[in-house]
């Protein structure tokens, strides 16, 4: 299964928005690929910017996945990957 950039967005603004207890529209999302640093996230909360890990992101994922298609992944079962976009490959 493979998610989309426009759904791994989605996972992680959910995710925050659940985490702070915020609405979703109250959530901004950027997401980032560096050779040296790997995949992370810029995310801005109520206008205050935060960073994420590619461990948050896959976090963010494991949720979206739970929630949006009942089913239950771990994070080993997920790697992000890049081109012109990023995306999530899930082994199922």
């Amino acid at each position: 299964m493979r998610l989309s950039m426009a759904e791994v967005i989605n996972a992680v603004c959910l995710h925050m928005a659940e985490r702070h207890g915020v609405p979703v529209t109250a959530v901004e999302v950027e997401l980032l690929y560096d050779e040296n640093l790997g995949f992370s996230a810029e995310v801005w909360v109520q206008g205050r910017s935060r960073y994420l890990v590619e461990a948050n992101l896959k976090e963010a994922i494991v949720r979206y996945l739970l929630t949006e298609y009942d089913m239950r992944v771990y994070p080993s079962q997920i790697s992000l990957d890049v081109e012109d976009e990023i995306w999530a490959d899930i082994a199922v």
